[in-house]
This record gives C-alpha cells, structure tokens and sequence, in this order.
C-alpha cells in the first residue's frame, strides 16, 4: 500500500520538475525573441542613419527625419540619477526604521500604508504630477512651465519608494537575530548594530533593490509622459534640470502612435526601444554580479 503513494509522490514531482524547467526555459525565449523584433524593426534605421550617428546625435526632430538619442540618453540620465536620490534617501532610512526600530503598532499601520502606494496605477501619479506638482514647481521657481526633468525625477522618486522599501526590509529582516544579539553582547549600541552589522549583511538585498529600482525608473512611460515636457533636447547647461526634456519612454509613448508604419521614424523608435532594453539588461546583469560579489564578501542575505 505505501509503493503506490511513493510512486505517485515521486511521478508529481517530476511533473513539476518539468513545468518549472518549460517555464525557465520559455522565459529565456521570450525574452530572446524580442531582443530580436527589436532588432530586425531597428536594422532599417540602423542602417540608414548609422549606428555612431544614431546613437551620439545631438538632434532628434522625427518632423526632418533626424534621429539622435543623445538628448533622449542625456535626459533619462538626469531623471534616473535624480529620481533614485529621492527613491534611495527615504526608502532605505523607511525600511530600516520598519525592519529594526519601528514597534508592532507603529509598523502595523506603516507597513500596509506602504504596500498600498505600491498599488497605485501610474497615471494616478501622473495626473497628481500635472495637477499638484507641474504648478508648484511652476510657481516655485518661476517656470514658464513646470513641466521639466525636476518634476518627472520628482514624481518617479516618489513613486517607487514603496518598492525599495519593501525589498530592503525583507533584506533587513533575513539578518539572523544571533548576528545581532552577538554585536549588543559585545557592547555595541543598536545604532552601531545597525551601521557595522545589519547593513553590510543585508547588503545583497540592498543592491539588489536599488539596482531593480533603477530598471524601474528608465522604464516608466506614462507618469513621466505627463510631467516631463516630451521635448528632446540637451539641457543648456547640462546640468539644468528646470528644462523640459525626454525620454526613451516617453518618445516611444508619445510618438508611435501618430507615425507611418515601416517609415524611417517607425524604425528609430524601434532602435530606442532596443536602446532601452538594453541598457535595463545591463543593470539586471551588473545587479546580479555586484549582488553576489557583496554576497561572498559579506556573507550577505
């Protein structure tokens, strides 16, 4: 009587063994077969335009069929390096104080409110940005608009702070307790705990977060669409983040719906896209690379 349920156990593994390996494996595909739309709808522009120009051209004006991303890379820079400033100088701090400071009470409340941020659809904070944020700025600084880079860098900032919250308190919280009951047994305040003990083991985590929130942040379309100014150009100076600009996502979101199908513009929208998903895929391998790095390092969790 006992072969049989063995047997049974033994076969439902294996078909589960098999759907994981069919799952891992169609996942790779997918992601393989649209490197290669991607690819083959860019080749067109690629070609005609030139890798060097295309990339490093100083214009983009789709109305004369110029097509460079240097101000599209330029200014999705500056709202990426902005916005995780923001995402990273009260998403850390929050998630510490939730993981190691916080009482039952006091994280009961704060916890579902954070997770409840993460829920909110893209376009809400993108019609908070135009009605709240796009006026304020505009008043503030005395813009002729306050659509600019500041308010899309702003607005992402604020948006993704959920999501490096919760991953960097998860990271937190897989320390083991022993890590720091030896470091207060040894005399070190719950400060120094904190600086010398929890953070380098939850590290991994840690990077793993920000790298993911930086993915996160080049990829948002619609937020950033509202608030940015969607008009391509370098900043004078570059620094200047009161100008308005665009995106990678915002020129793909607010261009491919008015342009000629297999036109010249059509396939250079396609070679930000690739431009786009390559750079994302960069940072995820980079992010799993210095994750395990700081994992052998510091024994990280």
């Amino acid at each position: 009587m006992s072969v049989l349920p063995t047997a049974l156990r033994s076969l439902t593994e294996r078909i589960i063994e098999s759907l994981l390996l069919i799952t891992a494996v169609a996942s790779i595909a997918i992601m393989i077969l649209i490197f290669a739309y991607l690819i083959r709808e860019s080749l067109p522009a690629i070609f005609e335009v030139g890798v060097l120009n295309l990339v490093l051209g100083e214009k983009w004006h789709s109305s004369g069929n110029i097509f460079g991303m240097r101000p599209l890379i330029v200014n999705t820079l500056l709202v990426a390096i902005l916005a995780l400033a923001i995402n990273m100088s009260v998403g850390i701090p929050l998630a510490i104080y939730l993981a190691e400071l916080s009482g039952p009470r006091t994280r009961a409340v704060l916890k579902p409110a954070v997770e409840l941020l993460a829920g909110v659809p893209s376009i809400v904070y993108g019609f908070l940005g135009i009605i709240i944020l796009v006026p304020y700025l505009g008043n503030t600084f005395d813009m002729l608009t306050g659509r600019s880079i500041l308010a899309g860098a702003i607005l992402l900032g604020v948006m993704f702070i959920p999501s490096i919250t919760t991953i960097c308190e998860d990271a937190l919280r897989a320390v083991p307790n022993e890590f720091k009951e030896g470091s207060m047994a040894l005399g070190a305040t719950r400060w120094q705990t904190i600086r010398y003990v929890v953070l380098p083991a939850a590290s991994s985590g840690i990077t793993a977060a920000v790298l993911l929130n930086i993915g996160n942040i080049i990829g948002e379309t619609m937020a950033v669409l509202l608030v940015v100014g969607n008009i391509a150009r370098i900043p004078t100076p570059i620094y200047d983040v009161f100008d308005r600009g665009a995106t990678f996502t915002s020129v793909i979101a607010g261009e491919m719906g008015e342009v000629a199908h297999g036109s010249l513009h059509y396939h250079a929208l396609f070679a930000v896209g690739l431009m786009l998903l390559t750079i994302v895929s960069i940072l995820s391998v980079i992010g799993d690379l210095a994750r395990e790095r700081i994992r052998r390092r510091f024994g990280g969790y």
